[in-house]
């Protein structure tokens, strides 16, 4: 694996080996992002579930402002903070190990200069995915995203599951959009400015 383009073109990104990440493939990689690099010039970027930081480290090769990566697998993380190094993007970046599904989103101290996100990778196990209802763990993290201090109004979230699964994400999430790629969907939510959707559902207290 590689990144495709922007500054760091050609430069080789280490990935997981295992099936817990499911790294997105180069072919893949290539047509969704030539597809939406507008949206990355000057973003700053929330790569959820990141695994090695491949869709991150691309959208920041493109013109994103920063990148925050969440990742719990500690096979993947170590490998992301070494894709991080090796870039020496380390100022451009945070990389927080930890639980999405418990996760506040918002890290304390200076690492808060990340927030809030213009644009969210979310891309759990498809078996999350195919899962989530209103009462799970996964559903109400996205409700936490939706918080106007943790995202920007306007803000893309871009949910990748396999292709036969159907979603349904808090009513804040506007679907605009859907890209198919073989096995895999992606798809395009705006968060819709209703704010009372947004709700309290917990607020953990998992910070940096």
């Amino acid at each position: 694996m590689q990144i495709v383009s922007g500054r760091f073109r050609h430069r080789p990104l280490l990935t997981n080996p295992g099936l817990v990440t499911r790294p997105i493939t180069q072919r893949v990689k290539v047509s969704l992002f030539d597809k939406l690099e507008p949206w990355f010039v000057d973003a700053r970027i929330a790569d959820i579930y990141s695994g090695t930081g491949t869709m991150g480290l691309e959208a920041l090769s493109r013109g994103a402002t920063s990148v925050a990566f969440f990742e719990q697998d500690k096979v993947a993380f170590d490998l992301l903070k070494q894709n991080i190094a090796a870039l020496r993007v380390e100022e451009e970046t945070f990389a927080w190990k930890v639980d999405v599904t418990k996760c506040s989103f918002r890290p304390k101290g200076d690492a808060e200069r990340f927030l809030p996100f213009d644009l969210i990778f979310f891309d759990p196990p498809y078996f999350h995915a195919e899962r989530m209802t209103a009462d799970t763990m996964l559903y109400k993290a996205l409700l936490r995203l939706a918080k106007p201090e943790i995202s920007a109004e306007g803000v893309r979230l871009l949910f990748r599951v396999g292709s036969e699964t159907e979603l349904t994400l808090p009513p804040v999430w506007r679907k605009e959009e859907q890209l198919v790629y073989s096995s895999m969907t992606v798809h395009i939510y705006r968060k819709s400015g209703i704010e009372e959707h947004a709700g309290n559902p917990g607020d953990p207290d998992n910070v940096q």
